[in-house]
C-alpha cells in the first residue's frame, strides 16, 4: 500500500540576519517539514532549562517538585492526580515529587473534604513564600521572550495557542493512528 507524499505546510521565511542561529538549529527551525512542533520545543527549551535550572539551584527543587508547587500555586487544595493530568508527567514522578515536597514541609495533605478516602495538597507558608519569590523572574522571562510582539500580535499569538490546545483532545493518542497528512 503506497502512502500519499507529504504535503508540506507553507512556512514563514527564515529571518534575513540568520538570528545568530547554529547552523543546523536554522536547519531544523527553518527548512522542516515539522517546523511548528521544532520552534515550539525550541522556545519552550528556552524557557524551561533557564528557568528551572535557577530553581534548582536557588531552592534545590528538580522540575517535577516545582511543578507541584507551581500547580498548588495556581489551585491550591488540589489531588496528585490532578497534577498528572495538567503536566504530563507520570504517576510515579509526581508521587515521588509529593513525598520531598512533604519531607521538607513545602506542601501538606489533608483528606479531601468531599471524599475521604481522597488526599488533597495544599502549600504551607515556606511553599507558599518559594512561590512569591520565583514567580516573577519567571513572569519577566516571558515578557522578555514576547517583547519582540506588538500588543496585538501577542493576542493573535494567544489566541492561536488557544485554538490548537483546545483542539488536542481531538489528537490521536499514538502515532499512525489516522494522522492526517
Amino acid at each position: 500500500m503506497a502512502t500519499a507524499p507529504l504535503k508540506l505546510m507553507p512556512r514563514p521565511e527564515a529571518p534575513t540576519d540568520g538570528a545568530g542561529l547554529h547552523p543546523l538549529i536554522a536547519v531544523k527551525l527553518w527548512e522542516n517539514p515539522c517546523w511548528f512542533s521544532f520552534r515550539i520545543n525550541y522556545l519552550g527549551l528556552h524557557f524551561n532549562l533557564p528557568v528551572y535550572g535557577w530553581i534548582e539551584q536557588r531552592y534545590g527543587l528538580m522540575r517535577p517538585e516545582y511543578v507541584v508547587l507551581y500547580a498548588l500555586h495556581l489551585r491550591d487544595g488540589i489531588a496528585a492526580k490532578d497534577v498528572c493530568a495538567s503536566s504530563g508527567f507520570p504517576k510515579n514522578t509526581v508521587s515521588r515529587a509529593i513525598q520531598k515536597l512533604l519531607r521538607r514541609r513545602l506542601i501538606r495533605r489533608a483528606p479531601d473534604q468531599r471524599d475521604r478516602r481522597s488526599y488533597v495538597l495544599r502549600l504551607t507558608a515556606e511553599g507558599r513564600r518559594i512561590l512569591d519569590e520565583s514567580v516573577p523572574p519567571m513572569v519577566a522571562r516571558e515578557r522578555r521572550m514576547l517583547e519582540v510582539l506588538s500588543r496585538d500580535e501577542q493576542r493573535v499569538l494567544s489566541n492561536l495557542l488557544a485554538k490548537l490546545v483546545a483542539d488536542t483532545p481531538n489528537w490521536p493518542s499514538h502515532l499512525g493512528e489516522k494522522e492526517e497528512q
